[in-house]
């Protein structure tokens, strides 16, 4: 089964890696600031002289300014939460063939949860193709709701059907949880 949250693993190792160069950085400048790194002279001029730099360096400049705004654009590119691919399954009868999209296919499975106690709005994505589907479920719980028990009573209840409907003898899931900020109903 392929990661389905790359952008996350991502977004950790690039904020590590910032974070390391910033206080590397903020470290150099602080010891040399007070006197421990002798490597530099405090009271020494930021650039030596004030001639104006040669050509060429506004370019590189301009140059690693681009691909650092590219590198941020491609990082907010790739943020957006990725589903599993979805495709149309075809079920082969003596009569005739059948098309089933993905999504007609889980519609029943995700009304069913979004009626179970606890859960807020149920989302759901079959993807992958009929010989290797994958399930990935995000559910908005509510702020009181029972996590364990919503999880075991979709793979208890709501899962099994799914599987059966589709005619499947293994279904993988993935299931994100999301609270939300709404209570659940409180009797009184």
């Amino acid at each position: 089964m392929t990661d389905l949250n790359r952008p996350a693993r991502l977004n950790r190792t690039l904020l590590v890696l910032i974070g390391l160069v910033l206080l590397a950085v903020g470290g150099f400048a602080l010891g040399t600031h007070f006197g421990r790194i002798p490597l530099l002279d405090p009271d020494a001029t930021l650039v030596p002289g004030t001639a104006m730099p040669p050509g060429w360096v506004w370019y590189a400049v301009a140059g690693v300014a681009v691909v650092v705004g590219l590198l941020a654009l491609r990082w907010l590119i790739a943020q957006p939460v990725r589903k599993p691919k979805s495709h149309t399954w075809r079920f082969d009868q003596e009569a005739g063939q059948t098309a089933l999209a993905a999504s007609t296919a889980v519609e029943p499975f995700t009304a069913e949860v979004a009626t179970y106690p606890g859960v807020h709005a149920a989302h759901a994505t079959l993807g992958g193709s009929q010989d290797a589907p994958v399930l990935a479920v995000v559910l908005s719980a509510e702020q009181d709701g029972d996590v364990a028990a919503i999880r075991e009573r979709i793979t208890e209840e709501g899962l099994p059907r799914l599987r059966q409907a589709l005619d499947l003898t293994e279904l993988p899931m993935t299931i994100e949880f999301r609270f939300t900020a709404k209570a659940g109903s409180r009797i009184q």
